[in-house]
């Protein structure tokens, strides 16, 4: 039974659906208390950048009667929680593709898949969580809403480009939020936040795109979320996983998965790459990830420092991926031009010179560019594939910096250099990219703190299709130094 109300924001997705289910509290209260949180903290976060209470108390309402009624509900009936505003989309609200200015008011009338399953499962969505223009940035940051603020240090940023969704889950406006990845958009923004990010194998959940369904393949796109627990990330994968003929690469059938009570990781081989053979990692960063490695071994595992055999530098990849998303951009603001608004040549001021530069670049490649760079691609394919003939799990710093200052004029960037080495301050300080290019189950999850008290975050990456080991390896890491604690603390500090 819950006796105070107040208690309602902090707990987990599982607990409070179970709360509900069995009615000692009511989706109406439960959202109720999510609005206050939200009114109160979100001013100063900026994580969310629009929000439909009203139509969220109705669905409430909805909720309660079904819970009254006896009928069956889903695993997540009545728990609140957010999309994303980027591609993602829910019938009569807006979609700016992540700020942008001249799409402030772009109603949409489809609801993306995330949307669709959610629902299903009875979750009651309240609002879209803030992201970068076109998501072309691993920070959170644009020229209409400005930048999300990370809860841990309201002066520094989020992450991106799941920026918003980080922030609102780590700082208890929602238990959970959708959160998708091109490039380490949900793992990065987890990992600056303090939360649990999980990247599941591509084709795992549907991913729906038109007018070109193979869309999401140039690098990996994956549908996704953050959450605060591993069992959490259980709960809301099983409401999302199964078939949906609409994506070309989808797996057959709905799987269902769970944690075994034994959360020991006896006998397995886990590699261990400080910087993925080519990418700098700053000391703060490598000093919080070499000290959290000694848990896998307490839990039985071996741990062997590994090299990749990457033989290309960071910057070569870094711009391959680059190469390889910005059509999909191109392709973007191409459609909104047959519909009459030319974003580029009415509205260019709306965008990053950054983001307009590899627009330019875009427009040039060729064919043979692009194969070029599936050869880039297939060669780190490779070096992760051959690692996993030997080894059951890969583990790596997610981020390769500490959260950034956010900036006053919209377009907060990433460090350009690491330890004095140049780095492209978009993206190309994080080396989460690289799984992008495989397909690979991945996960961030909290290993502590740096010396001023920012989160850093550990990559969990499994073999193909191995999403049970990823999930069964990140709860055992959590079970033997549990993370539920940082948010109480912070929480607590930012009240005082």
């Amino acid at each position: 039974m819950i006796n105070q109300d107040s208690t309602i924001y902090s707990m987990d997705t599982i607990h409070l659906a179970n709360a509900i289910r069995h009615r000692h509290v009511s989706p109406v209260d439960v959202l109720e208390q999510f609005i206050k949180r939200i009114e109160e903290r979100n001013p100063r976060l900026n994580a969310f950048v629009y929000l439909d209470f009203e139509q969220a108390r109705h669905n409430a309402k909805a909720a309660e009667t079904k819970v009254m009624n006896g009928d069956e509900l889903g695993p997540l009936h009545g728990i609140p929680t957010a999309i994303k505003d980027l591609f993602d989309s829910k019938p009569g609200w807006p979609t700016t593709f992540g700020g942008v200015r001249a799409l402030k008011n772009n109603i949409v009338d489809f609801a993306c898949v995330f949307t669709e399953r959610i629902e299903q499962a009875g979750a009651i969505i309240i609002g879209k969580t803030n992201s970068p223009i076109m998501g072309f940035r691993a920070t959170t940051d644009n020229y209409l809403f400005g930048p999300t603020c990370n809860p841990f240090a309201l002066e520094k940023n989020a992450g991106g480009s799941s920026g918003g969704a980080a922030a609102a889950v780590a700082d208890f406006l929602v238990p959970f939020a959708e959160a998708t990845d091109a490039g380490g958009s949900i793992r990065i923004p987890a990992s600056w936040c303090g939360i649990y990010g999980y990247m599941p194998s591509f084709g795992r959940i549907p991913y729906v795109a038109r007018p070109n369904a193979f869309g999401g393949t140039n690098p990996f796109i994956y549908e996704g979320f953050v959450t605060r627990t591993v069992e959490d990330a259980v709960l809301v994968l099983n409401s999302l996983v199964g078939f949906d003929g609409r994506d070309p690469f989808i797996f057959p059938g709905k799987p269902h998965f769970s944690l075994p009570d034994d959360r020991r990781l006896s006998g397995w081989k886990i590699g261990y790459t400080p910087n993925l053979d080519v990418f700098p990692i700053a000391e703060p960063v490598r000093k919080v990830i070499e000290k959290s490695l000694t848990t896998f071994e307490t839990l039985g595992a071996n741990v062997e420092q590994v090299k990749l055999g990457l033989i290309r530098d960071h910057t070569e990849l870094t711009e391959s991926w680059f190469r390889m998303i910005i059509p999909l951009s191109i392709m973007a603001l191409d459609s909104f031009k047959q519909k009459n608004i030319d974003l580029l040549a009415d509205h260019r001021e709306d965008f990053p010179p950054e983001y307009l530069a590899w627009v330019d670049e875009g427009r040039k490649l060729t064919l043979l560019d692009h194969y070029r760079d599936l050869e880039i691609r297939s060669e780190v394919y490779d070096s992760f594939e051959n690692l996993f003939n030997t080894y059951d799990l890969l583990v790596m710093p997610t981020a390769g910096a500490l959260p950034v200052d956010n900036s006053s004029d919209g377009n907060t960037l990433g460090p350009s250099e690491i330890d004095g080495v140049a780095v492209d301050p978009l993206i190309g300080w994080s080396p989460a990219y690289l799984i992008n290019f495989t397909g690979h189950p991945a996960a961030s999850l909290p290993a502590g703190f740096s010396p001023n008290g920012l989160p850093v975050g550990l990559q969990l990456v499994g073999r193909k299709h191995a999403d049970a080991d990823v999930l069964l390896a990140s709860a055992a890491f959590e079970m033997a130094r549990p993370w539920v604690q940082y948010y109480a603390d912070r929480d607590t500090m930012a009240s005082s």
